[in-house]
């Protein structure tokens, strides 16, 4: 993260949690971002210094208008004006990183050979849930590249159950014996 989107983010995130519209903020503005990730075009647009700003806050207007609350809308054109569009994505993560912490939720990604099924996918949120205490938001990444097992990558912290971390750790485990 990026300290301009640490300090605008946290803004934002006090702002619209007074307000009591942190919920609706945040979906919005994964919304937004998922959008300007899709079209980097229309980021250089926004930033181009040569469109007159009142040019390149009416086009953000007339692109999300009423589709979004007006706090999140206003915030976007200060971001504009300001020349740090281009770090939307951090202050939605830093956003989204204390609506988390506010609520008691975590982010975790198991990263798999091939994917989960329901019953693994709901053992092992109910496994990390028991870990951390909170509740668990999982996403799930495919890697061919692993032999078996998984890796669990929760709160910064990396939980490596894969056949090859397993291997590291026992040959880890033999050279401290064998030194």
């Amino acid at each position: 993260m990026t300290k301009a989107g640490d300090i605008y983010g946290k803004s934002l995130y006090d702002l619209a949690k007074a307000e009591g519209v942190d919920e609706a903020v945040l979906s919005e503005m994964e919304t937004v971002n998922t959008i300007l990730k899709d079209n980097p075009d229309y980021i250089r647009l926004l930033s181009e210094p040569s469109i007159p700003r009142n040019e390149r806050l009416k086009l953000l207007d007339e692109a999300f208008g009423t589709d979004i609350n007006v706090y999140l809308l206003n915030f976007i054109k200060i971001l504009v004006e300001k020349g740090f569009l281009r770090e939307f994505s951090s202050c939605f993560r830093t956003y989204r990183s204390l609506f988390n912490g506010d609520r008691g939720i975590c982010d975790a990604v198991a990263i798999t050979p091939g994917g989960l099924s329901e019953d693994e996918r709901a053992a092992l949120k109910t496994r990390l849930e028991g870990i951390t205490g909170k509740k668990v938001i999982l996403t799930e990444k495919t890697d061919a590249a692993l032999l078996g097992g998984m890796k669990v990558l929760v709160e910064g912290r990396l939980y490596d159950g894969s056949v090859q971390g397993r291997l590291n750790e026992l040959r880890r485990r033999v050279d401290d014996i064998v030194l």
